[in-house]
C-alpha cells in the first residue's frame, strides 16, 4: 500500500498551481501552510502547525534545533526538469508521471547556523509517496546569497519561527512530551531576542575589526 502525505491538502496545492499568486491565500489555509514565495518553477511553504523544538537523548527540549515540515509544488517544467534526471540516473519512473511535488523535512542547527534537509519525499497528485531520501548534510545558511532561493526560503522560516518561540516550546512539550529545565528556559530567553543578540554580535565584531586595522 502506497504511503500518503498530508491528506487533506492536495487539492489546495494543486489548485494552487494554476492560480495567480495573489489568489493564494484563498487557496491554502494559513492556519496550516506558510506561503513563502513562488519562482518560475516552484511554490514554497512550510507548515506551521508542525514546527517543533528538538529534544536530547534524555528528552529534553533541545532549543538549538529546529524540525520544520515543508512543501513544494512544481509547475510542468520542473516536473519533466526531475523525470529526465531521474531516467538519465535510470532511477524506477513508476508514478512518476503523476509527480506534482515535494515534502521536505528540514532540521536547523541554531547554534552552528545551519540547515539539513533530513528527508525529501516526491509526491504524486494524490499526495501520494513515490520515492524517499535521507541525508544528513548540513549546509551553513550564512553561505548561501541573498538571492539565493532556498536561502531565502530558510530565512522565512527562521524569522517566523523567532516571532512564535513560545508556541513552538508549548507545541514541543505537550505534543513531543519534552521536558523544559532552567538550563533551557534560560536558551528559550536568549532566542527571544535574536535582534540585541545579532545586534550585540555585530559590535563585538566591528570592534575587532578596528583592533585589527590599530594592530595594522
Amino acid at each position: 500500500m502506497k504511503m500518503r502525505w498530508g491528506a487533506g491538502i492536495l487539492a489546495a496545492a494543486m489548485l494552487f498551481m494554476a492560480q495567480p499568486q495573489a489568489q493564494a491565500d484563498e487557496v491554502i489555509s494559513p492556519d496550516i501552510y506558510q506561503w513563502v514565495q513562488s519562482t518560475s518553477r516552484q511554490n514554497y511553504f512550510f507548515n506551521k502547525q508542525h514546527m517543533y523544538f528538538g529534544q536530547d537523548s534524555k528528552g529534553i527540549l533541545d532549543a538549538n534545533i529546529m524540525l520544520v515540515p515543508v512543501l513544494k509544488t512544481y509547475d510542468s517544467v520542473q516536473i519533466q526538469d526531475v523525470q529526465a534526471k531521474r531516467r538519465w540516473k535510470m532511477l524506477p519512473m513508476e508514478g512518476y508521471e503523476a509527480l506534482v511535488g515535494t515534502a521536505e523535512y528540514l532540521r536547523f542547527d541554531l547554534a552552528q547556523g545551519t540547515v539539513t534537509v533530513i528527508k525529501h519525499e516526491d509526491l504524486d497528485e494524490d499526495w501520494g509517496v513515490l520515492s524517499v531520501t535521507t541525508s544528513d548534510k548540513a549546509v551553513k545558511i550564512a553561505d548561501l546569497s541573498e538571492k539565493d532561493v532556498d536561502g531565502v526560503f530558510y530565512k522565512a522560516i527562521l524569522k517566523y519561527a523567532y516571532a512564535h518561540i513560545d508556541e513552538m516550546v508549548e507545541r514541543t512539550e505537550k505534543n513531543k512530551r519534552a521536558k523544559v529545565n532552567d538550563a533551557v528556559k534560560k536558551k528559550i530567553a536568549e532566542l527571544k531576542k535574536p535582534a540585541e543578540k545579532q545586534a550585540a554580535q555585530e559590535s563585538k565584531d566591528s570592534k575587532k575589526d578596528n583592533k585589527k586595522k590599530k594592530a595594522d
